[in-house]
């Protein structure tokens, strides 16, 4: 990068908050989804809002790409560098501003953790609800751009559920506020444009998120079954029955194997685990459990154990929430999928996927928010031995495709990022994206904020659409080192 614009960042922002060393920048080279790796040719780590509006306003002055960067736990590479382009990350951007219980509220920068949300208002009686399985070490700049979900998403909703108000850095360096405290607005919900659309429209530098009670009880049942069949179709009997837990997953043999053996949460030896958890007034909560544990037994549940205490939860959503890193203890090499289907299909798409990988001779675990029909499929290879990372590629795709034949989408929570755009023109067509991409244009004409992300061909605002055109590193298809 020129010498003039590295000064420029330099003043405006102070020498230490800028990295030129080529070492330094390694470490920005990917997000969670290690297959594609880009050095940047600047990394800029801004300490205030005023930071962000400067570096953003040389990067728009230079036309220059610049791609936002929180934690970066992303799993579909939506925070990969633009090689010649500038990193921002916000990690320093770390206060809780202000709390704001009468109004069931609080202020927090980009990166906060997501877990020191609920940390710092649990002793009110508050929470956070929205939890991610990164969020003890996931940002809220993150999970806003990605619209993150998590295992209790099925009763409380998705980020944009519990976003009210953001200040936003726009690609050209103004500050806007979009949505407000109060609970409905009118006009145009911008702040919901805004929420899981990647890091494409600006940069967010202080957002107001809704702060909910906790609950007056708690209960969590773990329940084991033969098979993933058998489980789901619990799921499909406790939610058919009108019960909406606050969350209710599931996890297959091979995922249960991993986490037992790096978490040691206790889980029986089964075909498939069943965790179900309700909250709400105790009686209420006692009196739906009985009927769960009922409907649990007539789906084959042959052994149901209730945590006996907050400890026993705890450890009970440690072993869950840790079933993606556990993969390694099964696993050298996995791609982590992120598909949704509806709930009825589940079983059918399971043996699919089931079918596909003994095909391709591979195996796949998997873990799900069974009761929104969120899959988390686990692909699991050794990349030592020849043609399987591909194959493991070709796998991840199809469950993809298999997804989109279902009626679902390709992805619940992680994002569409460099991995799935691809797959975006199979379940849009090409009206749809243009469509989207208006609304991108509108934000950033000069499409500078974080390019070549969610849509399936790069294209200036204004071009005419065209078939789609793959990135250099979509055709790679594995991890490129430098």
């Amino acid at each position: 990068m020129d010498q003039r614009i590295i000064d420029a960042f330099g003043r405006a922002l102070g020498a230490s908050c800028v990295i030129t060393d080529p070492m330094q920048l390694r470490t920005y080279e990917c997000d969670g989804l290690t297959n594609f790796r880009v050095i940047p040719a600047l990394v800029v780590i801004p300490t205030c809002a005023a930071d962000v509006q400067a570096a953003v306003r040389i990067c728009h002055d230079e036309r220059l790409p610049f791609v936002a960067r929180g934690a970066g736990t992303g799993l579909s590479g939506g925070a990969l560098p633009v090689a010649d382009g500038v990193v921002i990350s916000l990690t320093r951007l770390n206060r809780i501003l202000e709390v704001d219980l009468a109004n069931e509220c609080i202020v927090v920068e980009p990166g906060v953790i997501n877990a020191h949300v609920t940390r710092h208002v649990s002793a009110a009686g508050y929470f956070y609800a929205p939890d991610p399985s990164s969020q003890s070490v996931c940002t809220i700049g993150g999970n806003i751009a990605e619209n993150a979900g998590g295992a209790h998403c099925l009763k409380y909703g998705f980020t944009v559920t519990h976003v009210l108000a953001l200040d936003v850095v726009l690609p050209d360096g103004s500050l806007v506020t979009l949505g407000g405290r109060a609970p409905d607005r009118p006009g145009y919900d911008l702040a919901g444009v805004f929420v899981g659309s990647e890091g494409t429209l600006g940069i967010v530098t202080r957002a107001c998120l809704r702060l909910v009670k906790r609950p007056a009880s708690i209960q969590t049942l773990l329940a084991a079954f033969h098979s993933t069949d058998d489980a789901g179709a619990a799921v499909g009997a406790i939610i058919g029955a009108g019960i909406l837990p606050a969350a209710i997953e599931i996890m297959d043999r091979l995922s249960i194997v991993a986490a037992e053996a790096a978490v040691h949460a206790g889980y029986p030896e089964c075909g498939a685990l069943l965790l179900v958890e309700l909250d709400g007034p105790a009686s209420e909560v006692d009196a739906l459990m009985v009927r769960v544990n009922a409907l649990c037994s007539a789906c084959g549940a042959w052994e149901q154990r209730l945590a006996a205490s907050d400890d026993e939860r705890a450890v009970v959503w440690r072993g869950r929430k840790a079933a993606f890193a556990a993969m390694g203890r099964i696993s050298p090499n996995y791609i982590v999928q992120d598909g949704v289907i509806p709930r009825t299909a589940l079983a059918a798409v399971l043996r699919e996927i089931h079918a596909l990988g003994e095909q391709a001779g591979l195996r796949v675990a998997n873990v799900f928010h069974a009761g929104d029909g969120n899959l988390h499929p686990l692909v699991l290879y050794d990349r030592k031995v020849p043609g399987q990372e591909h194959a493991a590629e070709a796998l991840s795709g199809e469950i993809l495709r298999i997804c989109i034949r279902a009626g679902g989408s390709i992805t619940g929570e992680h994002g569409v990022g460099m991995e799935k755009r691809a797959f975006m023109a199979e379940m849009f067509a090409e009206p749809d994206l243009d469509t989207m991409q208006r609304v991108r244009c509108a934000f950033d004409p000069l499409r500078l904020a974080n390019p070549d992300k969610v849509f399936p061909r790069p294209r200036l605002c204004g071009e005419k659409t065209g078939p789609y055109e793959p990135h250099p590193l979509e055709v790679a298809g594995v991890a490129e080192f430098f």
